[in-house]
């Protein structure tokens, strides 16, 4: 074990969180031999408009705090400790229920049924065209005006071997934001032994359709309201991307990263590259594009990214099965949002690593396919894995 290793485990142990080292993440507690799982907690979040009640559920295991809201799914906060054992709120987002059903920003929400956007709502699958909500522009974006960030998912705690989680589930009617087939969703949080983050997602429909589910937490390691991410460094196991037009939608094109400010094979700070006059960045004001993954579509998660923040230590690692990862540098935030911490949201205070597969895709015949057939069930899992050094 490494001197400062040994530092963040002792100080949290010192706060009543004792841990084990397990690899470069933190492990759960032990006693007698076996595994002792704390029970996530509920308590009322707010209400809505329409009387319905949203609840904050609360998880911890592995030296990492999760809490996650039954609207959206939304992740209002996750909680991880400094090389100091130092507990700070990493994701962006609010503490009012209200802020959340008012803003436009998406927040740490499930999205569905499509994540990233679809040219001008319109996709034509079997020979028959869909015409989708438009809430972006000419385009559909994230599922529509009324996405799965929306919608109050049935949520349902577990505690066992696998870790301490939740289960939500949401069914999406026929024709929802234009989308056809009965859509059965679930999404299973889970956090291990090791403090690890999994994601899995389940959906099976009744007609043929298109699915892409992903999660839109934005990051930020050195504690929500601290500021901007440009100093955070990245890597992106990625040799290609796919440019955009005016409209954020991809050309078609497959580009190489080589040469561009578009390459993190080697990690470099997101703020080395973000300010060049390359046409990419200039259309999207930063980097808001989709990495195509080298490993492709894999049966079982495989690392793809690692960002950290110097000043804290704190080190986050991302393996997927997905094909492709939209890279989101905050560039929309404006000042004039505000987080829990009292401070307001700026341009670059927060960057998203939406494991996907690429935009437009039922537009792009040479994109990986997205579309679920009666019978079949989409799986899709993202694991984050978090470390202080």
């Amino acid at each position: 074990m490494d001197t400062s290793r040994r530092t963040v485990l002792a100080t949290a142990a010192a706060a009543g969180l004792t841990a084990a080292v397990a690899g470069t993440s933190y492990a759960s507690s032990e006693g007698g031999g076996s595994m002792r799982f704390a029970k996530p907690t509920k308590e009322l979040f707010g209400t809505l408009a329409d009387g319905t009640k949203v609840h904050r559920w609360s998880l911890a295991n592995g030296g990492t705090r999760l809490k996650v809201l039954s609207y959206g799914g939304i992740v209002q906060s996750l909680e991880l400790p400094d090389r100091h054992g130092r507990y700070r709120n990493v994701s962006l987002g609010y503490d009012t229920l209200e802020a959340y059903a008012a803003g436009t920003t998406f927040f740490g929400a499930l999205i569905g049924r499509y994540g990233n956007r679809i040219a001008r709502g319109r996709f034509t699958l079997d020979g028959r065209t869909h015409q989708l909500s438009v809430n972006d522009g000419e385009n559909s974006l994230h599922g529509g005006a009324k996405g799965f960030d929306t919608r109050v998912w049935d949520v349902e705690p577990f505690a066992d071997a696998s870790g301490v989680g939740l289960v939500l589930r949401y069914v999406s009617a026929d024709g929802e934001m234009g989308y056809p087939g009965t859509l059965r969703v679930k999404v299973t949080y889970t956090l291990t032994a090791r403090g690890d983050w999994r994601i899995d997602y389940a959906a099976r429909t009744d007609k043929a359709t298109v699915v892409n589910l992903t999660n839109h937490t934005y990051y930020n390691l050195a504690g929500e309201g601290s500021g901007d991410i440009y100093g955070h460094e990245l890597s992106l196991k990625a040799s290609r991307f796919t440019p955009t037009d005016s409209g954020l939608i991809p050309t078609g094109e497959l580009a190489k990263v080589a040469g561009t400010p578009f390459d993190f094979r080697r990690a470099k700070t997101v703020g080395e590259d973000i300010r060049a006059a390359h046409p990419q960045l200039v259309t999207a004001k930063g980097y808001d594009h989709n990495w195509v993954l080298d490993k492709g579509i894999t049966e079982r998660p495989e690392h793809f990214a690692t960002l950290r923040d110097p000043e804290s230590g704190r080190t986050m690692r991302i393996a997927t099965t997905e094909p492709g990862v939209q890279f989101y540098s905050g560039n929309f935030l404006d000042g004039t949002l505000t987080g829990p911490s009292g401070r307001t949201y700026r341009q670059g205070d927060g960057l998203c690593l939406e494991t996907q597969h690429y935009p437009d895709s039922p537009n792009q015949p040479s994109f990986p396919s997205t579309v679920l057939r009666p019978g079949a069930t989409y799986r899709s899992s993202t694991v984050h894995s978090f470390s202080a050094r």
